[in-house]
């Protein structure tokens, strides 16, 4: 991957956005959700950054593609809980709508970040390939 640092990618940084809007949108929440919706959204948006984070600390492209994986799977469970949010009255449709546009921007780099990740592996792999193929 072409940048040293975690903090330099895009995707890191629109997450951490998202992640500081998912944390004062649930402030505001009823105090019987603290330990509930909150929470859960919370976590789920903080596991966003955290997995691409950890992912690019790992080795291998192989394993950093795993924890991009497990960065998108956060997002879907965020955008599921930010609509029972709204259905339960926690978010007006405003509030939802730019929370949803924030993920989608999310998930898209996330996915493109993943296909860069994948042509890279093959690319490796196949490098790997001719390498052997030319010592036998």
């Amino acid at each position: 991957m072409p940048s040293s640092s975690f903090r330099d990618l895009r995707v890191w940084k629109e997450a951490m956005d998202l992640a500081t809007h998912t944390y004062e949108v649930t402030g505001e929440f009823p105090k019987h959700e603290l330990y509930g919706l909150a929470q859960q959204m919370r976590r789920a948006a903080v596991s966003i950054p955290g997995n691409k984070a950890e992912g690019k600390g790992r080795r291998t492209d192989r394993e950093l593609r795993q924890f991009l994986f497990n960065a998108r799977g956060s997002l879907m469970e965020l955008e599921t809980q930010l609509i029972i949010a709204q259905e339960l009255q926690y978010l007006s449709s405003e509030r939802l709508v730019a929370l949803q546009q924030e993920a989608t921007n999310v998930g898209r780099a996330l996915s493109r970040l993943i296909k860069v990740v994948e042509a890279a592996g093959r690319s490796s792999r196949m490098a790997d390939d001719g390498q052997r193929t030319a010592n036998v």
